[in-house]
């Protein structure tokens, strides 16, 4: 199943519908999917966000790989959907960072590795946005990380069922391809960073586990086009400002 959050046309509301064919129902509402607006497909109350993942990645920007995973938060007000502008802070090097997202189905608590799967709602795409100037002086990672506009989300939520892992995750810029990783190279794979996350924190229904960014990581620029591809969910595509 492929789940969408969306505005339909002429409403300002924001309703839950599933995609089909290419037409989103919500109820009794048939809406062809190019004439609705998506939203970021779950609303989290914090996305848990995990730090050189891939190995790759953390020697492209000359960092050790962690022994245990290297986690930060960004908040709800990070997130902006498919189609929206990601907004540039004031810094000279900001970053894209292609990631599967994973979406948590019940609140949960001491999730066992083993029991990961059972707290899995489904699958998207997330952008993680990265201001590298504050990143190298501000240890907590809050300005870099946190900023409004740096977690676009989606375009579709993808339920377990229709998909397998390894996942492949790819990033395109201005139609150029800079990112292309498959999940299988995580140090740390999803049921163990559930495990280790939900062993100090409790997980809500909608909060998001980014699962870390394969290498190719560079520089966003006013004007840029950015889109973020994994097989079977879709394309995230975000313009900038």
């Amino acid at each position: 199943m492929k789940r969408v959050r969306f505005w339909a046309p002429g409403s300002d509301v924001v309703r839950d519908g599933v995609l089909e064919d290419g037409v989103v129902r919500s109820g009794a509402m048939r809406v062809p999917l190019e004439a609705v607006r998506l939203a970021a497909p779950c609303m989290p109350t914090k996305i848990v966000c995990v730090g050189r993942n891939y190995a790759a990645h953390a020697a492209e920007l000359g960092n050790e790989v962690p022994e245990r995973p290297l986690l930060f938060l960004k908040p709800p007000s990070a997130v902006i959907g498919h189609g929206e502008a990601i907004v540039l802070p004031k810094s000279e090097d900001v970053h894209y960072e292609a990631e599967l997202a994973v979406v948590i189905g019940r609140r949960c608590r001491d999730v066992s590795a083993e029991r990961a799967q059972d707290v899995i709602l489904g699958y998207t795409c997330l952008n993680d946005i990265s201001d590298r100037v504050a990143q190298k002086w501000e240890k907590s990672w809050v300005r870099a990380k946190a900023f409004d506009t740096s977690a676009p989300l989606g375009p579709v939520l993808v339920t377990p069922d229709e998909l397998e892992e390894p996942f492949h995750v790819r990033l395109r810029l201005n139609g150029q391809q800079k990112q292309d990783g498959w999940t299988s190279a995580f140090i740390f794979p999803i049921a163990n960073l559930i495990e280790e996350i939900t062993s100090f924190m409790t997980l809500e229904p909608g909060d998001v586990i980014a699962t870390g960014t394969p290498a190719g990581v560079g520089r966003l620029s006013p004007g840029d086009i950015v889109e973020v591809e994994i097989d079977g969910i879709g394309i995230l595509r975000n313009p900038v400002e």
